[in-house]
């Protein structure tokens, strides 16, 4: 049997707020916790597979031209070596930017620095490794293939353009204004699990197990790069060890492993080293971003520009979304927003933890605090004023607005000091101690997705979807789903994901995981729910549920009478994500302390508030919150890629010299949810959260900065020597 919701309305009620079990919500450990944290858990490169050959990948050393010739008997007597596989979808670009299909090329093109070309295939991963270093290689080399975005010619995306009033005449005759322009270095996923597959075969079908977000999309995806028809393909990826984007799409691991089995006909396992997954797989590109704001005397604003330069590979149509939440944050009837392209020969560009906001939010939220000072308005109060009613380009209305609520939620339980601010005030020893504070905001976006939840005759749930868990909690809030809406214990409902046997969830990734999947759930549990009741004499909207037992009734085993109960739920996105604005909101709040003499900047203390619908489950959804803050420590302190002028190479490629926050960097951070119940989000009122933490963070750092010593600077990340460059004399 099967259920199926298109959402085209809001959903005013919802079931799982007059549920018996009371386990949704609550901060429940993750169901898998026990497994990931005693190794019992495979990941990619893990399962145990017979007679399996080692693969590793043959980069390219240039940056644009052909290969034209591989020679594989340059390789032939080394010890181990199985075999060599040059096919020429090695040097397609693997679907990275966003799931779906790579840009159409000629056979055998390189267009980046460190991008595959051949899988080396041994009987020890050593061997390979030492082959694949032998392999000799010829191009045919471009030259001048241009890798610096500050001196190509520009592509404007038209779909991002706005043009409203008069921007040029509102800065001019404003009573305050700011325009600046600020940079942001490009940065890496850097998920711990590296990008990671091993493919067999079975006659003309093929299991891989890899590290992917999206099963869904990947499954298409390999079947194109193998010629082949999807019902051939089986991807595995029960445990992703996080993903941030990294691999949304199939990665050149998964195609080479697919191809190299097929070729030397026995399984084989590759596992990109942690340069190579910096040198391939895609990087967030840098951006540059000119704000031009202006307010009346109020604080009401009536000028609004963000105008940003991306880069990408030639041929890739995604372009970093800068201006995501700039379209409907702030008011301002004078708008101009515009994203334009540079084509360049570094690595692809694609999504990368929060992709658009992440970026764009620090450079915008920067310009607030500038213009708050102008104006000598308090940045709480200035945010505030100028939140809008409706979407201030499309009139639409919100779906549900919490930034109110989060700014001053946030600021009460901060300690925000709403007094004059000048910088220096605060001193202890050499340091400068300042306070700063950004919104936050993260477009929502559901997708559509399918579930099997059966019920057993022992009493037990089965949840089945090949829907990814990369970190973030889903195989627990859909057993707690499940659990509410069956009056189970989560310990009485098994969840199997990351299977393409399973039907088809919406996959990892634009923090649209839970609220998408968790639909599906819902809706199939809901038409278990009409069935029992049914069977047990009582109306489905009366059935109370609670510890496997009809409440004063019979048990849930006894309406079961020995057989499997099963719903196959979809859940689709209807036509009401054309008549909202969805988004969850925040603000950040952060002390730091700047050193005077070496420009060193600690973060103190740091808290956020966020309002992003139904808490699914209080323990995860903090989590996750408390992720994107430490990301958003990182992009304002340390994280950069740095290329090489000559030749476009990543030159910080491993996590020694690329410096994700660790530890000792994160100071005590506090997290309030303000919940709310958005019901056109989704059937059970939940939006992202995943990404929503490090969207402006970044910026209430950078203002702490300045309020502490007087340094106001315009390129992430606030490294030592920027600050010492920006202290006033």
């Amino acid at each position: 049997m099967s259920a199926h919701f298109k959402q085209d309305e809001p959903v005013d009620t919802n079931l799982l707020d007059t549920m018996k079990q009371g386990v949704i919500g609550k901060p429940l450990s993750r169901v898998e916790g026990l497994a990931k944290t005693t190794g019992t858990a495979p990941y990619a490169a893990e399962y145990p597979v017979d007679n399996v050959a080692e693969g590793v990948l043959v980069t390219a050393t240039i940056t644009h031209g052909e290969v034209t010739s591989i020679d594989e008997n340059s390789i032939r007597d080394m010890p181990g070596v199985i075999g060599v596989v040059t096919h020429k979808d090695l040097t397609t670009r693997a679907a990275q930017g966003t799931a779906g299909e790579a840009p159409q090329q000629s056979p055998r093109t390189v267009c980046y620095w460190g991008q595959p070309i051949a899988v080396v295939v041994a009987e020890t991963f050593e061997q390979a490794r030492d082959a694949a270093k032998h392999l000799v290689v010829e191009y045919d080399v471009k030259e001048d293939a241009p890798i610096d975005p500050s001196k190509v010619e520009l592509e404007e995306q038209d779909d991002e353009s706005v043009d409203q009033g008069d921007l040029d005449t509102a800065m001019s005759s404003a009573s305050h204004s700011v325009d600046l322009t600020i940079e942001t270095e490009g940065h890496a996923s850097a998920a711990m699990e590296p990008h990671a597959a091993i493919a067999s075969w079975d006659g003309d079908k093929v299991t891989v197990h890899a590290s992917l977000q999206m099963l869904n999309f990947n499954i298409a995806e390999l079947a194109d790069a193998l010629g082949i028809e999807e019902e051939q393909v089986r991807l595995v990826s029960r445990y992703v060890g996080g993903g941030f984007g990294s691999k949304l799409g199939i990665s050149e691991d998964v195609v080479a492993a697919a191809l190299a089995a097929r070729e030397l006909g026995r399984p084989v396992r590759v596992v990109m080293s942690r340069q190579q997954v910096f040198q391939c797989i895609m990087r967030r590109s840098e951006t540059k971003q000119r704000l031009r704001l202006s307010c009346r005397e109020d604080g009401t604003l009536d000028a609004f520009g963000h105008e940003a330069r991306v880069s990408n590979l030639p041929g890739e149509s995604f372009a970093e979304p800068v201006l995501q939440s700039s379209h409907f944050l702030y008011g301002g009837e004078n708008r101009k927003l515009a994203l334009k392209v540079a084509r360049i020969h570094r690595m692809t560009a694609g999504s990368v933890r929060a992709p658009g906001e992440a970026v764009g939010m620090p450079a915008l939220e920067a310009a607030m605090d500038e213009l708050a000072e102008e104006a000598g308005i308090d940045p709480v109060e200035l945010r505030l004023k100028n939140i809008p009613d409706r979407n201030p380009e499309e009139d639409l209305p919100f779906s549900s607005h919490k930034l109110a609520e989060c700014l001053r939620q946030g600021a009460d339980a901060f300690g925000w000091d709403s007094g004059p601010r000048k910088p220096r005030q605060r001193q202890d020893g050499e340091w400068w101690i300042g306070t700063g504070m950004a919104s936050a905001a993260r477009v929502h976006n559901v997708n559509e997705a399918k579930a099997r939840v059966t019920l057993k005759p022992d009493g037990t749930a089965l949840v089945e979807t090949d829907m990814t868990d990369i970190g973030t909690g889903t195989y627990t809030i859909l057993a707690q789903i499940a659990g509410e809406m069956l009056g189970l214990s989560i310990d009485k409902v098994l969840v199997e994901l990351g299977d393409t046997k399973h039907p088809r969830g919406p996959g990892s990734g634009g923090s649209w995981g839970a609220a998408s999947i968790g639909s599906a759930v819902y809706v199939a549990c809901r038409a278990l729910r009409e069935t029992l009741a049914e069977r047990a004499g009582v109306e489905a909207d009366t059935l109370s549920l609670k510890d496997g037992e009809v409440v004063d009734g019979p048990s849930i085993v006894d309406l079961l009478e020995g057989s499997d109960l099963s719903i196959f739920g979809h859940y689709e996105p209807g036509d009401i994500e054309d008549d909202y604005t969805a988004s969850g909101f925040g603000a950040f709040f952060a002390e730091v302390r700047v050193n005077r003499f070496t420009g060193e900047t600690r973060v103190n203390r740091m808290l956020g508030a966020f309002g992003f619908g139904r808490v699914l489950n209080e323990k995860t959804a903090r989590s996750q919150c408390l992720g994107g803050i430490t990301w958003s420590i990182g992009a304002a302190l340390t994280e950069a890629l740095l290329f090489d002028p000559r030749d476009g190479h990543l030159v910080n490629c491993d996590l020694a010299e690329y410096h994700v926050p660790v530890h000792r960097d994160i100071p005590d951070v506090e997290v309030l949810m303000v919940e709310e119940r958005d019901p056109v989000a989704s059937p059970i009122q939940a939006k992202g959260i995943g990404e929503l933490g490090m969207c402006g963070g970044a910026a209430a750092i950078a203002n702490a900065i300045y309020n502490a010593s007087g340094a106001r600077l315009y390129r992430y990340p606030m490294t030592p020597d920027l600050v010492i460059a920006a202290l006033p004399a």
